[in-house]
């Protein structure tokens, strides 16, 4: 059995810790834990802010609402589509990027620094110039005109509206995971290119034997945080239409039609309904894929 003494020195040591752990602590239950319970109460209640602020308890009301909500459809649909194409190509590019910087090229501290340039720009400037360059007299037309190839009208058009966002996201976005992947390149013995090189294996069979294997664990950290991102897309929409999601809610998505329930219609109960939803929906892809990408399957 230890000394008392012991005990209250271990004693002393574990309130030290939790001491200064009480910043983190509060931060978190502050800005995380806090809003997230208060999210799940508000789903099952129906909110009136005008008044005097009020509670009535409607049960599951809000989440049954949604399946009648042709809005609602339209943005997860949106949203979906989004994903759906944007994580792959924003992949497939930061790959690319990575690969590139990996080789022995002349100037390649300038070119990280060049192509990570979207990363540390802010959101709503980017959205700004590509609307420039989106307008219909905009460089993107002008350049397009030049190649024989048709024009759009990028912020009018409903049926390419969306893909304008999304080929702003890809080229944003695409910086950040390429970092990641240029770490993972980096860590790749070059006694296996070499001695696959011996073996007469080109580039191409030297990439997809050696490189790919061993990018999975770096792919499924790029590919989760690509689809929780990307599920979460607001601010280029907001700015790309004006808070509407439009044109004829082509750009809405899920995060904007909570944003629009929430502080246009002041219905917080649907609004934290959605939220819900959405984080129900994030939580499901994620352990789908991390299922598809087991420790097995990673190792």
């Amino acid at each position: 059995m230890k000394p008392k003494s012991s005990w209250k020195r271990a004693l002393r040591n574990t309130a030290a810790g939790y001491l200064f752990l009480l910043p983190t602590i509060l931060l978190v239950g502050t800005f995380l834990f806090l809003p997230v319970f208060s999210s799940l109460y508000l789903s099952f209640h129906k909110v009136n802010l005008l008044g005097g602020v009020s509670y009535k308890f409607i049960g599951f009301d809000n989440f049954t609402r949604m399946a009648h909500d042709e809005r609602a459809w339209i943005a997860l649909k949106n949203t979906a589509s989004f994903v759906l194409l944007v994580v792959p190509a924003q992949t497939v590019l930061a790959l690319a990027l990575a690969s590139i910087l990996n080789a022995k090229l002349k100037f390649k501290n300038m070119f990280r620094v060049v192509f990570f340039m979207p990363t540390v720009t802010s959101s709503a400037v980017l959205t700004l110039i590509f609307m420039w360059i989106y307008n219909s007299n905009g460089l993107l037309n002008e350049i397009l005109g030049k190649l024989g190839l048709p024009t759009y009208n990028w912020l009018g058009d409903p049926a390419v509206a969306l893909k304008g966002i999304m080929m702003m996201n890809v080229w944003s976005t695409a910086p950040f995971f390429m970092v990641v992947f240029l770490a993972a390149l980096q860590d790749i013995p070059d006694a296996l290119h070499e001695s696959a090189m011996l073996e007469g294996a080109g580039w191409w069979r030297r990439f997809f034997s050696i490189t790919l294997p061993l990018l999975k664990p770096a792919t499924f950290f790029t590919v989760i945080m690509g689809i929780i991102g990307t599920f979460q897309l607001f601010d280029q929409s907001y700015i790309f239409s004006a808070g509407s999601g439009g044109p004829n809610n082509s750009t809405l998505t899920v995060a904007l039609l909570i944003y629009q329930y929430a502080f246009k219609n002041l219905d917080m109960g649907y609004a934290s309904a959605l939220a819900v939803m959405l984080a129900v929906v994030i939580m499901l892809v994620t352990l789908i894929q991390r299922k598809l990408f087991s420790e097995e399957k990673l190792n």
